[in-house]
């Protein structure tokens, strides 16, 4: 009695589908870690050895000329309280400092205030050496 099937299974595994698989995901990763770009006006920021990128919901501005911007909107500095205040929603606030390295530290100190006051934790831009 000689039963033989028709279908033999191959052993070979076949990875075309695989690296189709892994590159649309680096495509994805590319392209959405281009979306993540920290918004602030241009300012000489300081420099520092180690720097993390953190998101941002709120950037604060201080240029050279003592201007204030609140995510590219001028304010002025007793407005900006009440400014922060309508754009920070909740625990979950983070405000990005991008201040001018010639800015006396009163101001940096003086936003970082009010911005702890309204619970938000507090992050300084600046350039890695």
């Amino acid at each position: 009695m000689g039963l033989q099937t028709k279908h033999k299974i191959e052993p070979m595994f076949s990875m075309s589908s695989m690296t189709d698989i892994v590159f649309l995901l680096l495509i994805f990763f590319m392209l959405t870690s281009s979306f993540i770009t920290p918004s602030g006006l241009p300012v000489n920021l300081p420099t520092s050895k180690a720097s993390t990128v953190e998101m941002q919901k709120v950037s604060v501005t201080i240029t050279e000329e003592l201007d204030f911007y609140v995510n590219d909107k001028k304010v002025s500095r007793g407005s900006l309280e009440g400014e922060l205040r309508s754009k920070l929603v909740g625990n979950e606030g983070v405000v990005a400092l991008h201040i001018d390295k010639t800015v006396p530290s009163e101001h940096l100190v003086y936003v970082a205030g009010i911005a702890t006051s309204l619970e938000a934790k507090v992050s300084v831009a600046v350039k890695s050496k």
